[in-house]
């Protein structure tokens, strides 16, 4: 067990930090996570064989050296990890993250683990080219006010917000024409790099945007790859836009509901402004239907550049949850 030195750890009874040990220590994350999910009203829904497929995806972060454990007694009862990304503007982002079980927070471990994170987040940029802008970037939902106080004491500023979105019935769901010219079809095997390679465009002007956090071969690895439930609408074999829904059975027998995701909405530039997101989204949503569930749900950044928020409001999503995305330079 390689044991790490973190000299803001508090003085709790047993408590040992220690670094990454493989496979074996999943099932304590995923511990970690079914603890703070609930104490934190976050609906989510993991399990080790979701962590296996994610750390096999990792991109920017090596977990042998990116990630804190806290433990007492051999349970684990916090982690930590880093990673990092460059926008397509050409600013790089240093991502922070942690879990604490509730029964240990207040006692400054979520501190110590942070600046350890953001340590070790200043040794991965010092061997980064230093004339790009480098900035170290943490987040939390509005039901997480500990996580709101922690990042203010440690001088991080609020700069992006976004939300999760519900439309609680899939009923009356509006009629929404394709423009002329553009026909919906379900890709072929071989046709799905043009999809990845759309989407990635379409996002190339969204602030924030980055084309190194997922790779062809996790996009195509993703949990819930469904391309039955997607709408992608093609000029001729050009890809104009799409809305890649899927649904997440685990998640729906664990909160005891039947919704599905109408997620990954893009159009490219072209085909702006000509009502094919809305087209898209409208049979996104009437393929749910038929598929059984009974309610649609997504996620969007409040300043999307393309007033996203406003379309989605308008075929009868509501806000249920806000997210805060904090930044701070990375520094010395």
């Amino acid at each position: 067990m390689g044991l790490i030195e973190v000299p803001e750890a508090p003085a709790i009874p047993g408590l040992v930090l220690r670094g990454f040990e493989g496979p074996s220590d999943y099932p304590g994350m995923v511990g970690v996570i079914e603890a703070s999910k609930v104490v934190d009203r976050i609906e989510r829904t993991d399990s080790v064989a979701d962590l296996e497929r994610n750390y096999a995806n990792l991109t920017n972060c090596d977990p042998y050296t990116d990630m804190v454990f806290a433990e007492i007694d051999g349970d684990v009862i916090a982690y930590g990890r880093v990673t990092w990304w460059t926008e397509v503007e050409g600013r790089r982002r240093y991502l922070a993250f942690g879990f604490i079980k509730p029964e240990y927070r207040r006692r400054g471990l979520g501190t110590a683990m942070l600046r350890w994170n953001e340590r070790r987040i200043r040794e991965i940029a010092a061997g980064h080219p230093p004339d790009v802008p480098k900035l170290i970037e943490v987040f939390a939902s509005d039901t997480e006010p500990g996580a709101h106080a922690l990042y203010a004491a440690e001088r991080f500023e609020p700069y992006q917000y976004d939300v999760d979105m519900v439309r609680p019935d899939l009923d009356d769901i509006p009629v929404a024409p394709l423009p002329a010219g553009l026909e919906v079809r379900t890709p072929a095997l071989d046709q799905m790099r043009l999809v990845f390679e759309a989407d990635r465009e379409a996002f190339r002007d969204h602030p924030g945007s980055s084309e190194d956090i997922e790779t062809f071969e996790h996009w195509l690895a993703r949990p819930h790859h469904d391309p039955t439930l997607w709408r992608v609408a093609w000029d001729g074999d050009e890809v104009a836009g799409q809305v890649r829904s899927y649904i997440d059975p685990a998640e729906n027998a664990e909160y005891r509901r039947k919704r599905g995701y109408t997620e990954f909405i893009s159009v490219r530039r072209p085909w702006r402004r000509k009502g094919v997101a809305r087209a898209l989204l409208c049979q996104s949503l009437e393929a749910l239907r038929e598929r059984g569930m009974e309610e649609a749900a997504l996620g969007v950044m409040t300043d999307n550049p393309n007033r996203a928020l406003d379309l989605y409001e308008g075929v009868g999503f509501g806000v249920v949850k806000q997210y805060t995305s904090y930044e701070k330079p990375v520094g010395p």
